[in-house]
């Protein structure tokens, strides 16, 4: 199987290394109004809610522009969409420091944060890891998912240390600062297909010169989905997994997941920690150290959908983050934030590898990047109920307590959704049967 060319490394472990920077700055921007509530809260007088809100909305639009992005990716540049992508972030996280009006809170880390970070999300990654790889696609969507982590890793801590010290405007410019820097690998790095560089996917069998060919060896291929299939065709794929129930299983099981960890841990487990006590810097370290662990979680996760069912890896990753979102609001200390931040980061994006592996095998290798992006787009409504639906408990009820059990019980119910999921490779569509 050709798996380097000319004895030198694969080129797609290149594309994956510039990936992960792009998806580790989208997913820092992602990450930081966790930091900034409650500066917000302090220098502008803004509610918890108000800002929950604009938070909720940058989350909707980021679900939304995934399926956009996906289609477009499918049919023109990745390349060019990272591009976009990024330069729409730094814009919009760069505008974001000098902002004074709620309305501009909404429309700057609302409106066209929400927009470029959906652009450079998970469904970038789902796209760039089937197109690349056919062996260790599970490894590559781990490693691109733990991006998001590596991100929360690295910008949480360092912006909160910016804010106390600087300002939050003052770390706000240097966060969009780093993300127009990546800019730079992307632009002179960044291929759109192994066919750019003479390769052809990781793990195509040897014999199999032409891409198209490679392409549809793939394990679970969608029938009449070759490379360089027609518009029409491939976006038929998308109108046909509408009508499957596993289409709406793996959404509502998604969608369950991202109530459950960017909505109303993402956004609130740092003001959470504040409001019992934990200084500023202390909390955003106890998020890091979730990232952290999410980083070891989702690479294992990935290693791990290479070799098991992805449905029975799913329903332990909800079942864990079910109990362990039932505990945490009778844990308040900062000792036992720590124990939750290391359970709940094993399997906080864990759960998108054998997501995506779902997607692949049932509905073709060539349509994730569509189809991914529509399930991923309920993921983030869920997301952006839970954020706002937090931020609400918390001015109402005066915690989080009902939010976390809320969140609880509902992995739960999503350990029980994925069972339900048929893997099996759809059937062809009948003779004349309308895309």
């Amino acid at each position: 199987m050709q798996k380097a060319l000319n004895g030198r490394l694969y080129y797609g472990w290149v594309v994956v290394g510039v990936v992960f920077l792009a998806l580790l700055v989208s997913a820092g921007v992602r990450a930081a109004p966790a930091v900034l509530i409650n500066p917000l809260e302090d220098e502008l007088g803004w509610g918890r809610a108000a800002i929950s809100f604009a938070v909720s909305v940058g989350l909707l639009i980021y679900g939304l522009s995934g399926p956009a992005a996906g289609w477009l990716m499918d049919r023109l540049s990745p390349k060019r969409i990272m591009l976009a992508g990024l330069a729409l972030i730094g814009a919009s996280t760069l505008a974001g420091a000098a902002m004074t009006e709620l309305w501009q809170l909404n429309l700057f880390w609302g409106v066209l944060s929400g927009v470029g970070t959906g652009v450079v999300a998970p469904v970038l990654g789902a796209t760039v890891a089937n197109r690349w790889f056919i062996e260790r696609r599970g490894l590559v969507l781990g490693i691109l998912g733990a991006a998001a982590s590596a991100g929360q890793l690295v910008s949480v801590p360092a912006l909160m240390w910016l804010v106390v010290v600087l300002g939050w405007r003052e770390g706000t410019v240097l966060l969009a600062a780093a993300v127009l820097v990546v800019l730079i690998p992307v632009l002179f790095l960044m291929r759109d297909d192994p066919s750019r560089v003479g390769l052809q996917p990781y793990g195509a069998p040897e014999e199999d010169e032409d891409p198209k060919t490679a392409a549809e060896a793939s394990p679970a291929p969608e029938p009449g989905t070759a490379a360089n299939a027609p518009a029409e065709m491939r976006g038929g794929a998308v109108s046909r997994a509408l009508r499957t129930p596993e289409f709406w299983l793996l959404s509502g099981s998604f969608f369950i997941c991202g109530a459950s960890s960017n909505g109303i841990i993402g956004v609130h487990f740092v003001p959470h920690s504040i409001d019992h006590g934990i200084p500023e810097v202390t909390a955003a370290g106890a998020l890091a150290l979730m990232g952290a662990m999410n980083f070891v979680g989702t690479i294992a996760s990935g290693w791990l959908t290479d070799r098991y069912d992805p449905r029975k890896l799913l329903a332990v990753y909800y079942s864990l983050r079910g109990l362990s979102l039932l505990l945490l609001p009778f844990v308040t200390d900062f000792a036992g934030l720590s124990i939750f931040a290391i359970f709940f980061g094993l399997d906080y994006i864990a759960t998108v590898p054998p997501t995506v592996a779902l997607v692949a095998d049932r509905f073709g290798r060539l349509n994730v990047g569509a189809v991914f992006g529509w399930v991923f787009f309920s993921h983030q409504v869920g997301a952006a109920l839970a954020a706002y639906l937090g931020g609400v408990a918390r001015d109402s009820l005066g915690d989080y307590t009902a939010a976390f059990l809320a969140a609880g019980a509902l992995a739960i119910l999503a350990s029980l959704i994925v069972s339900r999921i048929n893997r099996d490779p759809l059937p062809p569509a009948p003779e004349g049967a309308r895309p």
